[in-house]
């Protein structure tokens, strides 16, 4: 057997045994060499490290009795990053689990906190407007959104009406009865909150709100009817033009949504009535917008 170690400015070589030793002296002799050789060995020799301790002549240094001693425990102990891989990962789940289940907290406060400040309020006279029952509701504190939803022409609409407290939707449970219109309404607490309209679509000037009261919002339109026959339709049966139209659908609900810009004020006043027309196959819905018709924007071509 013959070994041979090359070190930097050192070279290492033991002795050939080629014959098979003989007697325990002979076994004893070659062990001793061995044991020679190696103490002749550079440990600090870049083949003896791994690349991953590329500083490891500055790292450690010799006892007097020649061992090797870690010179920095924080550095030559430190483990890779790989080997705590598993760790992080389980530690960061832990985290974006607990930050998960904050946030649905939060928002379950939030949404309980909504429920208690709104009220429901059924059996409105069709011709009440939103601003109306708002104003009615003002009496009892400060209102932050009303919404009524159902037919138009129907007295089965309802609305949802939320305080800026608590205290303002049970005082507004004490106008129970109280008519409005035609009909008296009935007021009980609420079970839902209001879904809130996104900001970014709320009309942000003047203009935009004027908009608004010349636009009206379309539920439940054919999916057979095209853009042009629905903006006839409106033309005719309200006898005023429509400036601008959004027809909008996609692959998952059966029908599709319009939001109707006429000319005139009073055009689409007229086109609320239109509720319950069949267009195409379906009844539609009308409803006042909330949200102006913005015109599309047009991006620059790159050439």
């Amino acid at each position: 057997m013959a070994a041979v170690a090359e070190v930097p400015g050192e070279a290492v070589a033991a002795k050939t045994l080629d014959t098979k030793p003989t007697s325990e002296s002979e076994i004893n002799v070659q062990v001793q060499e061995l044991v020679a050789m190696f103490k002749k060995l550079n440990p600090l020799a870049k083949e003896f490290f791994p690349s991953s301790y590329p500083n490891h002549q500055n790292s450690f240094y010799f006892l007097n009795n020649g061992q090797l001693s870690p010179n920095n425990f924080a550095d030559t102990n430190k483990p890779s990053g790989n080997d705590f891989y598993p760790n992080n990962r389980r530690r960061r789940n832990n985290y974006n689990q607990g930050r998960r289940r904050l946030n649905g907290r939060a928002f379950k406060a939030q949404r309980e906190d909504s429920i208690r400040r709104t009220v429901y309020v059924s059996d409105i006279d069709q011709h009440v407007t939103e601003e109306r029952l708002a104003a009615l509701f003002s009496s009892c504190g400060q209102v932050n959104d009303c919404r009524i939803c159902g037919d138009p022409h129907s007295v089965l609409r309802f609305a949802f009406v939320e305080f800026a407290d608590d205290h303002g939707a049970r005082a507004a449970l004490e106008l129970g009865g109280t008519m409005l219109g035609y009909y008296p309404v009935r007021v009980l607490p609420s079970k839902t909150a209001i879904l809130p309209v996104n900001p970014t679509f709320l009309p942000r000037s003047e203009d935009e709100r004027e908009m608004c009261a010349r636009t009206v919002y379309c539920t439940n339109i054919d999916k057979k009817v095209s853009q042009a026959e629905v903006k006839n339709f409106f033309e005719t049966a309200c006898g005023g033009e429509v400036t601008r139209l959004r027809l909008l659908g996609d692959h998952v609900h059966s029908t599709r949504i319009a939001f109707v810009e006429f000319a005139l004020a009073e055009s689409a006043t007229t086109a609320l009535s239109c509720s319950g027309m069949i267009v195409g196959t379906q009844p539609i819905r009308v409803s006042p917008s909330k949200t102006p018709v913005r015109p599309r924007v047009t991006r620059p071509t790159l050439h």
